[in-house]
């Protein structure tokens, strides 16, 4: 399926919407209503590899944003991201994360604007502790977590979804118009309650085309959940042969209403080029280790002391041990 072919099958679906009317923006038994959106990520942490030490106390993420119903159906979501860029003598920046129209109602799902990508946010969702760390495909850079465009999501039973979308493909850091653009295909199926299988795929059409697919199972049953997931990119940065691939592996297990217990592995490498002896994310390549506890003492904080671990690929590189306590508040 083609960039095209693909945009115009999101087009039909977006002009055969059902019952968008005016009686749907007048209905009397409906008061509009918003409600603001705040998240905050912080961090205590301390490093060690044998080529010395290193200590942070960080407010790695900020959300702020606000959320509007103007109907049953039709909403709207503005999000401001301030974080670390991690580059340069900048200390903070802001970005405009959501910016989008929302439409839903029987099963269907459509949004125009700056959304959150369905690249990874079922993934995301199942590892559960993104203020510690970020789900794989993220943290690794195999595409943004929001971008600019158009999406369907479409739910004709409850054991199967599917979505499409046609993005910028530059992510929400990067507006610039250009001819490229990402297509998208998600299909999620649940055969039973507290299992979940999904696969993606996504294309963006250059002199080197990108194509990403990743699988996904998880699995929730009472105060138990795992996740596995494989994820492989063709051509990063539209760069040819610059293939990555990974896994991911995760669970958790609470032990009461306010403690959980959480564990993850993570393995990444990289295709090694013609010319090359090292393949080419060497330095990046690597395994992480992971494991701690979650506790929340009072609804919207959550604190979670920490082990990671990473085992570079590059030998020449020492295993870095990371002891942290991550924090979050929402409200």
């Amino acid at each position: 399926m083609n960039i095209k072919s693909t945009f115009l099958i999101l087009l039909v679906l977006i002009i055969a919407l059902p019952d968008i009317d005016i009686n749907a923006q007048t209905d009397n038994t409906f008061t509009p209503y918003g409600k603001p959106l705040v998240l905050v990520f912080s961090d205590l942490n301390a490093s060690f590899n044998k080529n010395g030490n290193s200590k942070a106390f960080e407010i790695t993420r900020a959300y702020l944003g606000y959320e509007y119903f103007f109907s049953k159906n039709i909403s709207s979501r503005v999000n401001i991201d301030v974080g670390d860029p991690g580059v340069g003598k900048l200390q903070m920046t802001a970005y405009i994360k959501n910016a989008f129209v929302q439409y839903k109602k029987n099963g269907l799902s459509v949004r125009f604007g700056m959304f959150g990508t369905d690249q990874y946010n079922l993934q995301e969702k199942q590892w559960g502790y993104r203020y510690i760390y970020k789900s794989f495909q993220d943290a690794y850079n195999f595409g943004p977590s929001a971008d600019l465009g158009a999406g369907v999501e479409y739910t004709p039973a409850k054991i199967i979804s599917f979505d499409l979308s046609v993005l910028n493909g530059e992510g929400y850091k990067k507006l610039q118009s250009d001819s490229t653009f990402k297509a998208t295909f998600g299909l999620t199926i649940r055969p039973f309650d507290g299992f979940v299988l999904r696969g993606y795929y996504d294309m963006m059409k250059h002199n080197y085309n990108q194509t990403s697919l990743a699988l996904f199972a998880g699995y929730s049953y009472k105060d138990f959940k795992a996740g596995i997931e494989y994820n492989n990119q063709k051509n990063n940065g539209m760069i040819n042969n610059h293939d990555f691939s990974g896994v991911s592996f995760y669970s958790s297990i609470a032990l009461d209403k306010k403690f959980t217990v959480f564990a993850r592995y993570d393995d990444l490498w990289s295709t090694t080029l013609a010319d090359q002896t090292n393949p080419w994310n060497y330095n990046k390549d690597g395994q992480l280790f992971m494991g701690g506890f979650d506790y929340s003492p009072t609804p919207g904080v959550k604190i979670a002391p920490n082990f990671q671990g990473w085992s570079p690929n590059d030998k020449s590189k020492s295993f870095t041990t990371t002891i942290a306590l991550n924090i979050e508040i929402k409200f």
